[in-house]
């Protein structure tokens, strides 16, 4: 079975998708912000994972955290530092905070990794919806999910033939980090009457890393949230 590594796998989604693949029978790379939390993840998950520390927001450091990583068949990117920051009290170290890991941390991470890369080796970096629909304090997230768009663009060229694809989820009916948000009002504005799930967002992510005719893509998973 194939090596998996999740920037961000400690939780949330990346730490679903991250079970999910160790459960089919793979062996899994979980990095995280915080080393200690990385290996305790890894351990719940069992014997086939791997946990690291690896901030994204010090992609100075990254190289140096990943040197251990072994050959990879596929990497995943779902770390974000996704606060909200409007423009009457715009928070300039957030904002900083949250454009270095989603653009120069994950730019980082595919250049020290790609070293490590099988020869069918695929990309996922995650977006997200906010790209299309701003919200009041969206502006760096808007901005930062909207340049994922063309990172993957000039990724799958300079990774070739390498292929490199973004996932861009809507709101996610069991997931903490959605736990807090207007769900009722998404729900009705959504086609198929309910929020995707975590099980659906790894389906299609698994879709991006295996299909070898799909590159420089964004996926939305949205419901079909944004046709309406």
């Amino acid at each position: 079975m194939s090596t998996l590594m999740i920037i961000g796998g400690t939780d949330g989604l990346g730490r679903f998708m991250a079970q999910r693949h160790a459960d089919r029978g793979g062996t899994v790379v979980i990095a995280g912000r915080d080393a200690g939390r990385a290996e305790a993840v890894a351990k719940e998950i069992g014997p086939a994972a791997t946990g690291i520390g690896l901030d994204l927001a010090r992609p100075e450091t990254i190289a140096a955290s990943a040197s251990g990583v072994p050959s990879l068949d596929h990497l995943v990117i779902t770390a974000s530092h996704q606060r909200p920051n409007t423009l009457r009290d715009f928070d300039i170290a957030e904002a900083v905070t949250a454009v270095t890991t989603k653009l120069v941390g994950y730019t980082e991470a595919v250049r020290v990794l790609r070293e490590r890369f099988t020869p069918e080796a695929s990309v996922v970096l995650f977006g997200g919806l906010a790209k299309e629909r701003p919200y009041p304090g969206s502006t760096v997230v808007t901005t930062s999910n909207g340049a994922v768009t063309g990172l993957v663009k000039t990724l799958a060229v300079e990774l070739a033939p390498h292929r490199v694809n973004a996932m861009h989820p809507g709101l996610v009916g069991d997931s903490p980090r959605w736990r807090d948000a207007a769900v009722g009002q998404v729900v009705e504005r959504t086609p198929i009457g309910r929020l995707v799930t975590m099980a659906e967002i790894a389906d299609a992510t698994d879709f991006l890393l295996r299909n070898g005719g799909i590159n420089g893509h964004d996926l939305f998973v949205d419901g079909g949230f944004l046709t309406r």
